[in-house]
């Protein structure tokens, strides 16, 4: 069986992300990508959580043709596949999912703004959301061409300083050194969109402008660089 221990840390963010509360029914998926073979492993397609084991994940190649499995695997592969074509040599594990105000953000075609410093620990700024896909695009090659909008999104961006986004009118992404990375940010992601709507409800009934509240940006350096930055000083060594 290939990418067996692959197959068992897949397994495991799979299963977190119904732990989290990130997912209902069948509505997610992670992945994880070994680049000595150009190969990842994923969730098969519409397959429950409770039914879900290593044996069934599914091995795709980069062009999110199967390799190893029985299963279909899920209907997002050909976004992980060129997500990892395209920038493998630097993350290892993605997630998507469709985790509730996440998704409002996204369905709102809206960023979720960098307000405090919970978000500012892990995004450098705000949760970018991309634009919204074409007529043509959904039609012609839809999940393949929802990777290239992120893509295309991100150029100029960090994606390691910003590891995740929106979609617009779909749903949050989000990825990491491995799969358990993925679903970590893909929690944060979920908490600091609880956050950020809370905050502009709370502004709005106090009739103060919500640009008021965003974090400053000294504020956002600090934070984010006590844990990425070349000083970084947060947590062991």
């Amino acid at each position: 069986m290939l990418l067996k221990e692959m197959r068992e840390q897949v397994y495991e963010a799979n299963m977190d992300l119904p732990k989290h509360g990130l997912v209902v029914f069948t509505w997610g998926n992670a992945s994880a990508f070994d680049r000595d073979r150009g190969l990842f492993v994923i969730k098969p397609s519409g397959v429950s959580y409770d039914k879900l084991t290593p044996e069934n994940l599914v091995v795709c190649d980069l062009e999110g043709k199967v390799v190893e499995g029985t299963l279909r695997p899920s209907s997002d592969t050909p976004t992980h596949a060129i997500l990892y074509k395209t920038w493998g040599d630097k993350i290892g594990g993605i997630v998507h999912t469709h985790s509730a105000a996440a998704v409002a953000w996204a369905q709102a075609g809206r960023a979720i703004p960098c307000y405090g410093t919970t978000q500012a620990d892990y995004f450098y700024g705000e949760v970018p959301c991309m634009r919204g896909l074409t007529k043509e695009e959904i039609e012609q090659a839809y999940e393949l061409n929802t990777g290239k909008v992120i893509i295309e999104g991100f150029k100029g961006k960090d994606i390691v300083a910003q590891p995740g986004c929106l979609v617009r009118n779909h749903g949050p992404f989000s990825w990491g050194s491995d799969a358990a990375e993925a679903v970590y940010h893909a929690v944060v992601m979920e908490e600091v969109a609880k956050m950020a709507r809370d905050t502009e409800l709370i502004c709005r009934s106090a009739d103060k402008p919500c640009a008021e509240a965003l974090a400053p940006q000294y504020l956002l350096d600090k934070h984010y660089m006590r844990k990425h930055g070349p000083n970084a000083y947060y947590g062991q060594k």
